[in-house]
């Protein structure tokens, strides 16, 4: 399934920088890549990606979200989990890209090269020629007496161009029985699937430590959360995705 349609701008928040304080190491260590599942539950080739976005996710080395986008909600169903901002950032990406592939299942790899979500092979392959550190920032994440501290290390070397520090808040496992449209009589389970995305600040590719409530963390039947870094994209209509250059999973 494609879709192609017009890219809208995106959302901009604060920075709080905060001092040095003692951080936990995240579950399961760094990952090695941030991989994100646009798919729909109105869409008939979509349950084998979901079904292996629930495996995907129990990779240490991975954080596997899924985001699933409205635009095949007219097919007779109404996505239970879909947001509208899911389905602008699927396009903001193949507008960076420069390719316009607008698809689901679509899984995007830190930000940059795509595959059809449900080609576990061609996943692997790709996350496999990924070097050890592939991602620029190392992050690590505190809470600490209603604020959430995010330590921002860089692996190599000092970015030169700006990134959001962004925090999505999550539910780790869905499952949604589906009555109408083309999965009509399925129940299909989603892993870590995005219920928000908030922009609490800017990363300038040295070392630092944002700040923002705790609240920040939360979303209704949200029960987890992920740190990610991404770069800003300029485009004709505005920033846009670009390539994600850390992650971490919340401390809960």
């Amino acid at each position: 399934m494609v879709l192609r349609t017009r890219l809208f701008s995106a959302t901009i928040a604060a920075l709080i920088l905060g001092g040095a304080v003692a951080f936990a190491q995240n579950p399961g260590g760094q990952p090695n890549a941030v991989i994100e599942l646009f798919t729909s539950q109105g869409c008939s080739s979509c349950p084998p990606a979901d079904a292996l976005f629930v495996e995907l996710s129990k990779n240490p080395n991975l954080i596997a979200l899924t985001m699933p986008v409205t635009y095949w909600d007219y097919l007779g169903w109404k996505d239970t989990l879909g947001k509208d901002s899911f389905a602008k950032r699927q396009k903001f990406y193949a507008k960076a890209r420069g390719d316009g592939q607008v698809y689901t299942p679509q899984a995007v790899i830190n930000g940059a090269s795509h595959i059809v979500g449900s080609d576990k092979h061609e996943i692997e392959r790709t996350v496999k020629q990924l070097p050890t550190a592939s991602l620029a920032a190392k992050v690590e994440v505190e809470e600490d007496n209603g604020t959430l501290r995010i330590r921002l290390t860089p692996v190599d070397s000092d970015l030169d161009k700006t990134a959001g520090v962004w925090v999505l808040p999550i539910t780790r496992m869905v499952t949604v029985p589906i009555t109408r449209g083309e999965n009509q009589g399925k129940t299909i389970s989603y892993a870590n699937v995005v219920r928000g995305m908030v922009r609490v600040g800017d990363w300038d590719g040295k070392a630092a430590v944002v700040t923002a409530p705790l609240t920040a963390t939360q979303a209704p039947e949200a029960d987890g959360y992920v740190v990610i870094v991404q770069a800003d994209q300029p485009g004709r209509y505005g920033m846009m995705p670009g390539a994600i250059l850390g992650a971490a999973r919340g401390t809960r």
